[in-house]
């Protein structure tokens, strides 16, 4: 990490197209022209946000500090200036607020059944009506978020199933949200989204299971959905893992099959959809890019560089209620050489200044 240093950026918009023109001293914007400000010119990114994240865990199962530091270091290195970490056995709080890495926006843990999710990542509650209870705990302990497991496969039937009665979402829920959290879910198949779309569930995580009607119903609630297709590629695997209960298999393959044409109905419909890869498990942290590359070319291209930009930074740290580049606010900023909509490689070559100082080991710096 260098020392803050004072700049003068111009160029576009990559998300928006638009002129754009950034002061940066002392680690924040400033409206007022600094003297001696060194100038950098390219596209700019108010900072990718990873929506759908798990810092401290990895397919090993739980990590340590350390490693969960390094994590949040290599999403760093790739532009992700805030991450959403959707569930994570390890404590994380002592990342938090830390300005040499990430903004990280916690969940705190899964909240699941038992034998109804991977094992040891989550809060297995042996009676679904205990998950107000454990909601309320998961408020005082996350930051913000609160994660469900919506579905998972249930070994009795050989398939996917929702975890949760209608009328145990609609508390917990409720309950989160009066103590000041959001709620999301897992879910990848369509019989656990009606139930939790009546509850008021603020966003869905892949979405795969999605039909018109319950997409529909996301667009009249205004939930936003992070589709991770960089860990959706990953059904067919899950699959062939999963043999011996055949229904299974196939819904997953045929989830997969449609991934395309669910994910370009929601753009179609209006969903707001954000970047998320998912990583922690099967997927490596610093994935962004791929995720990125995926969202501007499924279902057609129907959303496209430049509004896959869009959805990954302005929007997502709106939603968020991240800062934007103004006055006061900290200087984080990605700058690519050359417009990422207009040629993605430009992806793999950001300059990245978090509080003001530029990355080591990102481009240009």
């Amino acid at each position: 990490m260098s020392t803050q240093q004072s700049w003068h950026v111009v160029g576009h918009d990559a998300g928006t197209g638009d002129q754009v023109e950034y002061w940066i001293a002392g680690g924040v914007f400033t409206d007022e022209p600094v003297a001696g400000a060194e100038q950098l010119d390219g596209w700019t990114l108010p900072g990718l946000v990873d929506a759908h994240c798990h810092v401290g865990y990895s397919p090993a199962g739980v990590v340590d500090l350390p490693t969960a530091e390094q994590q949040a270091r290599d999403d760093l290195a790739t532009g992700v200036l805030a991450i959403r970490d959707c569930g994570s056995p390890l404590d994380t709080r002592p990342l938090v607020g830390r300005d040499d890495l990430p903004v990280l926006i916690r969940a705190g843990r899964h909240l699941a059944r038992p034998k109804r999710y991977i094992r040891g990542l989550g809060v297995d509650l042996e009676d679904p009506a205990e998950l107000p209870a454990e909601v309320a705990r998961q408020v005082g302990y996350g930051g913000g978020w609160i994660k469900l497991v919506g579905d998972w496969i249930d070994r009795g039937i050989g398939d996917l199933a929702p975890l949760w009665p209608a009328e145990v979402l609609r508390e917990a829920i409720d309950t989160a949200h009066a103590g000041g959290a959001r709620v999301t879910a897992h879910v990848f198949a369509e019989d656990a989204i009606p139930d939790l779309l009546a509850a008021g569930i603020d966003c869905l995580e892949h979405g795969t299971g999605l039909t018109d009607d319950t997409i529909d119903e996301v667009v009249r609630r205004g939930v936003h959905v992070v589709p991770t297709l960089v860990n959706v590629d990953n059904f067919p695997m899950f699959a062939d893992a999963a043999e011996k209960y055949p229904a299974y298999a196939k819904h997953m393959r045929d989830l997969h099959e449609r991934r395309e044409e669910t994910f370009g109905a929601l753009i179609e419909a209006g969903v707001q959809v954000h970047a998320g890869t998912d990583a922690g498990g099967f997927v490596e942290h610093g994935r962004i890019v791929d995720e990125l590359q995926a969202m501007a070319i499924a279902g057609g291209g129907v959303l496209g560089m430049r509004g896959t930009l869009l959805a990954a930074s302005t929007a997502a740290r709106e939603w968020l209620e991240l800062a934007l580049p103004t006055a006061g606010a900290s200087a984080d900023l990605v700058i690519y050489p050359r417009d990422p909509a207009a040629d993605p490689s430009a992806l793999h070559e950001p300059m990245v200044i978090r509080a003001g100082r530029s990355i080591d080991g990102s481009a240009r710096s």
